[in-house]
């Protein structure tokens, strides 16, 4: 399976009855591993939950703790870029030079690294010597 094609599958698992606006996510860890996510979201905002948010956490789940790509699809008019909470999310994750592909149904598609996407990640460097 591609990441396209399990991003596409679980975002129509999707809860988004207030925005209407359903995410899907895929990560591929280090092992080859695909994991998804899909967005929820809860009638009290902010407590939903990012697709991104999703995949990594079924990852860790698993025991894997390296992403080495991610992919993002929503139905919209152009490629949806993850949020700044789940841009620190991957770089948690994934190496600087990780791709993430960012796409929409109708397949509009761009790719970023992750140093792209968050130029001056806060890492584990920074808290050296704590």
């Amino acid at each position: 399976m591609t990441l396209l094609k399990a991003a596409t599958d679980v975002r129509e698992n999707a809860h988004a009855p207030y925005s209407n606006f359903k995410v899907g996510a895929a990560v591929r860890a280090v092992s080859g591993k695909i994991y998804v996510g899909c967005n929820v979201e809860n009638v009290a905002y902010p407590e939903g939950t990012c697709a991104e948010a999703g995949a990594i956490a079924a990852m860790v789940a698993a025991g894997e703790t390296e992403l080495i790509e991610a992919l993002v699809i929503a139905d919209s008019p152009m490629p949806v870029s993850p949020c700044g909470g789940c841009r620190q999310k991957l770089a948690e994750f994934g190496a600087g030079n990780v791709v993430v592909t960012m796409t929409t149904l109708a397949q509009n598609s761009a790719e970023m690294t992750l140093a792209e996407l968050l130029p001056g990640a806060f890492t584990a460097e920074h808290m050296e010597g704590q």
